[in-house]
């Protein structure tokens, strides 16, 4: 299982990856893996408003589960034409399907969310 430096992870089994002011959203190498074959991403709208809790839902083959936000924001571009045509790219490469990109509202909840090391060793628990 691959856990990346550059980003900060929720215990939510999503990570954020920070762009200046923005930061790219998607769910963990962990959260594919626990999933199984992703069928569907439900992407979130432009400029929707995104704060600590769902925003979405995505579906395996096994479950239907909702997504978490890692962080609050205003949504400025979603992947939705990438993973409506190949939802299966969450499970080939989760760290470079991202989800939707937001426009941070509070950079403290950045800095909040787990490292690397931090969201390993949450999963060993």
């Amino acid at each position: 299982m691959e856990i990346l430096n550059d980003r900060k992870y929720s215990p939510k089994h999503t990570w954020a990856k920070l762009d200046g002011e923005y930061a790219y959203i998607g769910v963990t190498d962990f959260a594919q893996d626990q999933l199984g074959e992703v069928l569907y991403v439900d992407v979130p709208d432009v400029e929707d408003e995104l704060t600590n809790v769902d925003f979405g839902v995505i579906e395996s083959s096994k479950v239907a589960s909702e997504l978490f936000a890692p962080l609050s924001g205003e949504v400025v571009e979603a992947n939705d034409e990438k993973l409506e045509d190949e939802p299966e790219y969450v499970n080939e490469a989760p760290y470079d399907a991202w989800i939707c990109k937001i426009k941070v509202a509070d950079m403290a909840e950045y800095e909040a969310l787990l490292t690397a090391e931090q969201y390993e060793a949450s999963l060993a628990e």
